[in-house]
């Protein structure tokens, strides 16, 4: 006498509900990885590296721009109002001056009561008397310079470095930084100097 072992197309029900529940489990963790993944994104880069990289572009697009040493910054303005900036701009500058000197360029340090700007009147790169007499006084045979805007969600800043002589420009970058309240935190210090 042979047993023949059942072979019931149904299984046990407790069983049936068991793998159905685990399957569920299973699908709802790798959709819940799947949602966490789409949704993870790297941060944007900050102001420091993507004024480092601005820094490190300059220099590759131009190895020469080393020659014009020794440079002065100048305050970073508003596009829209050439004599007006505010703690983003002058931050900005501060840290695109570092970013170069990490480059090999020499920055003069020049703290004064009044910042440096860039005359409206006479155009974007014509340098100010003050801007002049500075480089002058301070030897500077280049000044940093930089404009920003702000936008709905971004903040671009346009960067050079011009010869102080005849005001051409040896190097220059743009980047955009993300708009957050860090940023509209800095830039509520708008206005005069």
């Amino acid at each position: 006498m042979h047993f023949i072992p059942s072979t019931s197309p149904h299984p046990h029900p407790f069983l049936a509900t068991s793998r159905l529940l685990l399957m569920g489990l299973l699908l709802l963790f790798i959709a819940g990885c799947a949602t966490n993944s789409a949704n993870t994104r790297p941060p944007e880069p900050d102001l420091s590296e993507l004024a480092h990289k601005a820094a490190q572009q300059m220099v590759a697009g131009n190895p020469d721009i080393t020659r014009y040493n020794p440079m002065i910054a100048a305050t970073f303005v508003n596009i829209d109002n050439l004599t007006q900036s505010s703690t983003f701009g002058r931050i900005s500058s501060e840290i695109m001056a570092s970013a170069l000197a990490q480059q090999g360029m020499q920055v003069r340090e020049v703290k004064m009561r009044h910042s440096m700007f860039i005359e409206e009147k006479v155009g974007e790169l014509i340098l100010s008397r003050e801007v002049q007499s500075l480089s002058s006084q301070y030897n500077a045979r280049s000044i940093l310079m930089g404009t920003y805007a702000q936008g709905q969600d971004y903040l671009y800043v346009s960067t050079r470095v011009v010869r102080s002589s005849d005001a051409m420009v040896l190097g220059s970058a743009d980047f955009q930084v993300k708009l957050d309240n860090n940023m509209r935190s800095l830039l509520e210090g708008q206005g005069g100097w």
